[in-house]
């Protein structure tokens, strides 16, 4: 490749409509995964993995009538056992799941309205942004999210077991909400300091047309 054409390349990729492309492409992809992940907390299956994380969460917990006896109760994906099933339902697990799952897929499709509405983009992205702060937060409050001492050298910090590597990958969303919230921020501004404009127009107009 020529010193021209990477030129050439390199100006397409850092145009402003290369910027833009994206930004959209970020906005629909946090869109996904709240859509995705919140359609699925109406399922048992993610209902019970997020057991750990509500249940040592000083505030989720309260939401949980036994968060201390989960430990016992714990199924594996894909695995039926009605009276784990059973526990789980008298604790509160799937009303609770029910609900944070309304809280995703309104933050989704808020998030994905904000190719058409700036309020609506701006409060999805807002809300988009402030989930990982708490998700990671899992990382401070669950036992889980570390390789259990059970012989290996390698337990605790910094060894994160599998939920704890899935809870670290919301410092990208962190960031990719950041920049959507950034975005939709400066389409709200401009599009009030457009209407300012238009507003403030015939008043000068008016108050030049009085000095003749």
């Amino acid at each position: 490749m020529t010193n021209l054409s990477l030129r050439s390349v390199l100006g397409l990729v850092a145009s402003a409509r290369s910027e833009r492309i994206g930004l959209h492409g970020m906005r629909i992809a946090i869109a996904i995964i709240f859509l995705w992940i919140g359609g699925v907390k109406f399922a048992a299956y993610e209902a019970d993995s997020i057991t750990p994380f509500v249940a040592n969460n000083p505030v989720m917990r309260m939401f949980y009538a036994h968060p201390d006896a989960y430990k016992a109760h714990m199924t594996r994906e894909g695995e039926l056992k009605p009276d784990e099933r059973a526990w789980q339902e008298a604790n509160g697990t799937y009303r609770f799941s029910n609900g944070l799952g309304v809280v995703e897929l309104l933050i989704g499709g808020l998030t994905l309205l904000g190719l058409v509405s700036r309020r609506l983009g701006l409060a999805g992205a807002t809300l988009a942004f402030l989930t990982p702060i708490v998700t990671l937060s899992f990382l401070a409050t669950t036992p889980e999210a570390w390789v259990p001492a059970l012989g290996d050298a390698q337990h605790g910090f910094p060894y994160l077991s599998g939920a704890g590597r899935l809870v670290l990958k919301d410092v990208a969303l962190l960031a990719g909400a950041w920049l959507v919230l950034v975005d939709s921020a400066r389409a709200v501004l401009e599009n009030r300091g457009a209407r300012a404009g238009l507003v403030a127009a015939p008043a000068a107009v008016r108050a030049l047309a009085g000095t003749r």
